[in-house]
Formats: structure tokens, C-alpha cells, sequence
């Protein structure tokens, strides 16, 4: 699913790992990223975690997608920033699944995202 996943691809997105329910995804925040106070905009965060996300609650198929997610915003990132979106399933009931995923940069706490998934296929 990442191979052909063109949008996180065009933002220099690299998966790392991928299996078990279970995601880690890499991205160098570029200046393009940058909102007017000069920090990473909220939604390249948003979609680094996202697209751990998905990985994720794809590992094991069958297709799934995205239910619902939210995100807290805990650090800003600035320009040449590597964050590191960790996911992981909590909880799998039926078709649907509650997964967690922390951005890091360093050691440091960027941004707790929590996804709601669906299986379609």
C-alpha cells in the first residue's frame, strides 16, 4: 500500500517499519511545510501520523481505511526537523480498530494522533 502511495511519497515520507498492526514512518519537515509563524503546519504533522495510520491497520489486510482520527498538537516542528510517527493498534473489534500514534522528533513529544479504522474488503 505505501508503494503506491504518491501523496506521503511527495513529501519524502519513508516507512520504516510495518507489520503486526504496527508502523513507523519517517519525514524531514522542508521549508515548504512551514506555516506564517514558521513551524511546521499542523496538517504535514497531521498527515505523517495519518499515513502511520495506515500503514498500520493495512499490515495485516484486509483494505482498510480511515473512520476517523484526531490529533494534539503537544511541540512545534521547525524546518529540517526528522519526525517519527510510531502507530499501533489498541483495539480491534469486528471490522473496526482504535490505533494510537505518537510523532516524535528525538526524544521529544510532537503530537498524540488517535485513528478510528474500518475494514472494506
Amino acid at each position: 500500500m505505501f508503494a503506491a502511495d504518491r501523496a506521503s511519497a511527495g513529501l519524502g515520507m519513508e516507512l520504516l517499519e510495518a507489520g503486526d498492526a504496527r508502523a513507523v514512518v519517517r519525514m524531514t519537515v522542508s521549508r515548504q511545510m512551514l506555516n506564517g509563524h514558521q513551524i511546521a503546519h499542523g496538517g504535514y504533522v497531521f498527515m505523517l501520523a495519518d499515513t502511520a495510520f495506515a500503514c498500520a491497520c493495512n499490515a495485516r489486510g484486509p483494505v482498510t481505511v480511515a473512520a476517523g482520527a484526531d490529533i494534539t498538537f503537544i511541540a512545534p516542528a521547525g524546518e529540517g526537523d526528522v519526525l517519527v510517527a510510531t502507530a499501533a493498534e489498541r483495539v480491534s473489534y469486528g471490522r473496526s480498530g482504535i490505533y494510537d500514534v505518537t510523532v516524535r522528533r528525538g526524544d521529544e513529544v510532537i503530537a498524540e494522533f488517535r485513528g478510528r479504522s474500518r475494514a472494506i474488503g
